[in-house]
């Protein structure tokens, strides 16, 4: 549960940073190198390189070799972990809008 709790801390502290939320954007539909992506910012290289790391490090996003390229490309299996958290609030607010609904109902 601890080490649940970890990635989940990793996860949503990774999606706080808009440029991050921004990098897995473009990441999503194909794989991109680390140039391709940086491109898209007026930061420097290492900076966009430190996002990168902290995306790896919440398991957001794989990176791999080809050549001298370094390419990244999203992993959707940490958003399911964080998709699944959010899926239980969800839940639970329907059910208490569906008895806050049902209470109001029967004080008409």
């Amino acid at each position: 549960m601890v080490e649940y709790t970890l990635q989940l801390d990793s996860i949503f502290g990774s999606l706080a940073d808009p440029t991050r939320r921004d990098i897995l954007r473009q990441v999503g539909p194909r794989e991109l190198s680390i140039g391709e992506i940086a491109a898209h910012y007026d930061l420097t290289f290492a900076a966009v390189s430190k996002h990168l790391k902290i995306l790896e490090k919440a398991k957001l996003v794989i990176k791999r070799r080809r050549g001298k390229q370094q390419l990244v490309r999203l992993s959707p299996e940490a958003l399911t972990s964080a998709t699944d958290y959010l899926e239980s609030y969800r839940q639970l607010l329907e059910e208490r809008l569906d008895s806050l609904e049902d209470y109001l109902e029967r004080s008409k």
